[in-house]
């Protein structure tokens, strides 16, 4: 990359435009470097925001462009002693930020200058206490001798330390009390009073654990690198009738792109032309490829199996589903979670009150303890004394131990490995403290329509009553509905023309009843096609749970209904389908059910939440108690929750009686308010749908209710990695700076364990997360996809 600015910004009252620099800084690879530089750049004038991203190794920052450059950014960075880097050759996407590449950890400046002082001090401890007859004194400074074995420990603290006392200095000057700073602190008074093993010592095994630190972030940023990929970088477009390649963030909105079988699709679109079975797994995470034919839309970074496509474009590069996934999930560590917060008031506490006790530690014992002193530690006596050396030795210990860095990313690794790990299986997570949420929730409200079943609505049955025909039953309901836009209008008039019903009589009138059905004049009567509440047919005889309006529904009363009639709807009712009566004011003339089928594998899905945890399941519905029911049973939800308006919905019945959280699962669009009241809003089906993508605290992208179990397990997984780490982290630092005074704990140990060995185990244990699976979890065969 060179260095991105986006300056089509909006004016000031200055008269300059704000704009936005993404600039890529690989080196941040801990929240406390990612602090660092943010409080140097903040410092610039001009600067209104700054976002680093430890995910990603990059850096936005905003700025007003008439007060500040883009280059003085840059140097302030570089000031806080942090390189600034071109991106990868994959990463530029229009206004898409870019990412760091990979790492050359080890073939890095920084590792030659380690390895070379990891040399020095093992030629240094051979010296010492080995060759010791060749370990003469070469020089002698104040009086003590420099011998052989000194030169080569400098040798290795000038070699392994100065990156160490660069990134110190810099720290120094930004006033940051982080780790480069300490140990700095700690290599250079150990230099200067003439302790050359211990700073040489330092010095190396600081520099290999920071060398294991760089490379664990690199791992965890491996499956953000793999996202980022899977859209092309480049397009073959169809212009003036030729087919050219051009950069995919050329390509304008309406222009026809050309995909060959086997090739990735590079942008969002319509097919126009061709078709071909197209494998959606990095977008929805399903693993069977689904059909596509003119008409249907595709995304960015799936791949064309089989057959040759045309499409239309209908969103530039940085706007496509993937392109919007890939950055949500790198904004995901912002919003930080409960214990993250814990961790950070934590260590501004810890980090103070240890580097006060390093102080004490290696200037008061030796003027108050005696040098005999001894104290017993599970029943084993130990020296607590020693002079200024033994004292000022454990003082730079515990320097060491004041690094929280290790507990400090405890936390944010454990959210990115699950963040990034359930993006690569269609699960959208935007922000740790959703997957930390997720994990305690033990309620789930669920939206039946779209959700539980399918959405495709068809018509059933048509039941005539009294000298009425199917036929007439199913002209007189066409005619009507024909004006209607709700989906069971749209079916009936569906199944009417495939039934051959046409010559339609003429409709005036027409007049819809909210939440009940629609009435019009045909042929010099009143004629009604809807629910049975529309007829004057109360809850309690028919279960249905449709509101009556305030001036009541004209037409025919409880009594023109016939025993034949009402059992026919509880009948139709208790197979899980919804009844529509069609007939005038004084005559039922028969009923048109409907049914929207229920997806395949929603019964096991339902029940794999339940082993996971979550005691209560809800449907929401707007169905009779009949038609709800029956679809619960089926799906052995606990319990319904009918006549669920999107605005009854905001308050979910699923909070009723239950401890611990609530999610709600829905379409994401006219279930906003519930998701937005919920603690856990999870829009089913997100792939394309900006309202989803934008509302909601989770999107699955395919419409895979499997995705549901999978997302619990994943969630609880990580509330348990997360307090593994924290837990593990906090125990261990505590132990070793209990455990310095007692002279229990030498600098090495301090730097492999506390420093090296903690930051190592915290990252590798949140890599496990990755092993979480939707097969795993729900079945090898998916379980509850619907391949429909």
């Amino acid at each position: 990359m060179s260095e991105q600015a986006d300056t089509a910004g909006r004016s000031d009252a200055g008269g300059g435009q704000t704009a936005t620099a993404r600039l890529v800084v690989p080196e941040m690879d801990c929240p406390s470097c990612a602090e660092t530089i943010e409080t140097s750049v903040g410092r610039v004038d001009g600067v209104t925001d700054v976002r680093p991203r430890v995910t990603d190794g990059t850096v936005a920052v905003t700025y007003d462009s008439a007060r500040a450059t883009e280059r003085e950014i840059r140097r302030a960075i570089e000031g806080a002693g942090y390189e600034v880097v071109d991106g990868s050759d994959d990463a530029e996407r229009g206004d898409e930020p870019t990412m760091a590449p990979p790492a050359t950890v080890w073939r890095s400046s920084r590792a030659k200058k380690t390895w070379i002082g990891a040399v020095f001090v093992a030629l240094g401890l051979l010296f010492e206490f080995a060759l010791t007859d060749p370990n003469v004194a070469v020089a002698s400074v104040l009086g003590r001798p420099i011998r052989v074995a000194d030169v080569l420990f400098l040798g290795a603290v000038a070699a392994g330390g100065a990156p160490v006392v660069r990134g110190g200095y810099y720290s120094a000057r930004n006033r940051s009390l982080d780790i480069d700073l300490l140990m700095s602190v700690a290599i250079l008074a150990a230099t200067g009073i003439g302790y050359f093993v211990e700073a040489a010592t330092l010095a190396v095994l600081f520099g290999v654990a920071e060398l294991l630190e760089d490379y664990a972030m690199d791992r965890a940023r491996d499956s953000l690198r793999e996202l980022v990929a899977l859209s092309p970088e480049e397009a073959t477009v169809r212009r003036d009738g030729a087919e050219v390649t051009v950069p995919a963030d050329e390509v304008a909105v309406g222009e026809t792109v050309v995909i060959r079988p086997g090739e990735r699709i590079p942008l969002d679109g319509t097919i126009v032309e061709g078709e071909s079975a197209v494998d959606e797994s990095p977008i929805t995470g399903e693993s069977v490829p689904v059909e596509k034919a003119v008409g249907d839309a595709v995304y960015a970074g799936s791949i064309v199996e089989g057959g040759y496509v045309e499409i239309e474009v209908t969103a530039p590069a940085s706007e496509s589903t993937l392109s919007r996934v890939v950055e949500l999930v790198r904004g995901a560590e912002e919003a930080k979670t409960e214990r993250e917060r814990f961790v950070d008031r934590f260590a501004s506490y810890y980090t103070p009150a240890v580097v006060v006790l390093a102080v004490l530690t290696a200037a008061l014992p030796p003027l108050l303890v005696d040098g005999s002193a001894t104290v017993a530690v599970a029943g084993v006596a130990h020296t607590f004394g020693g002079g200024w050396r033994t004292w000022f030795v454990r003082g730079l210990t515990l320097l060491v131990v004041a690094c929280p860095c290790a507990f400090v990313i405890s936390t944010p690794v454990a959210v990115v490995s699950g963040v990034t790990s359930a993006a690569k299986h269609g699960v959208l997570v935007k922000g740790g403290t959703h997957l930390e949420s997720m994990g305690e929730v033990n309620a789930l409200a669920v939206d039946k329509t779209g959700t539980l079943t399918r959405g495709e609505l068809a018509v059933t049955d048509v039941v005539p009553f009294g000298a009425a025909s199917s036929d007439a039953v199913l002209r007189y309901a066409s005619a009507i509905e024909r004006r209607s836009e709700h989906p069971i209008a749209a079916a009936i008039v569906s199944h009417a023309g495939d039934a051959g019903v046409d010559d339609l009589p003429a409709v005036e009138a027409f007049e819809s009843v909210t939440g009940r059905g629609v009435r019009a004049v045909v042929d010099g009567d009143t004629y009604r096609v809807g629910s049975p509440s529309l007829f004057g047919l109360s809850d309690d005889e028919a279960g249905a749970t449709h509101s009556q309006s305030d001036g009541g529904t004209e037409g025919v009363g409880s009594a023109a209904l016939s025993t034949e009639i009402t059992d026919t709807i509880e009948r139709l009712e208790g197979e899980g389908k919804t009844v529509i009566l069609v007939g005038t004011d004084a005559t039922v003339l028969g009923a048109v059910a409907v049914a929207d089928e229920v997806r395949s594998g929603a019964e096991r899905a339902i029940a794999r939440l339940h082993d996971f945890g979550v005691t209560r399941v809800v449907m929401l519905t707007g169905d009779n108690e009949g038609t709800a029911r029956a679809i619960a049973e089926r799906v052995a939800s606990t319990s319904t929750g009918r006549n669920s308006s999107p605005r009854r919905r905001s308050t979910p019945s699923s909070r009723s009686g239950v401890a611990g959280g609530v999610a709600m699962v829905g379409d994401g669009v006219n279930d906003a308010p519930a998701l937005a009241a919920a603690d856990v809003g999870i829009a089913m089906g997100a792939a394309g749908t900006d309202t989803a993508l934008e509302t909601a605290d989770v999107a699955l992208m395919g419409d895979d209710l499997g995705k549901l179990p999978y997302l619990r397990a994943l969630a609880t997984e990580a509330n348990a990695v997360i307090r593994q780490n924290v837990g593990a982290s906090l125990v261990v630092k505590v132990a070793l700076a209990l455990g310095v005074p007692l002279g229990l704990v030498s600098v090495a140990l301090a730097v492999v364990v506390g420093d090296m060995g903690m930051s190592l185990g915290v990252t590798g244990n949140a890599m496990r997360l990755s092993r979480v699976t939707p097969e795993g979890v729900v079945g090898a065969d998916g379980g509850a996809r619907d391949d429909g």
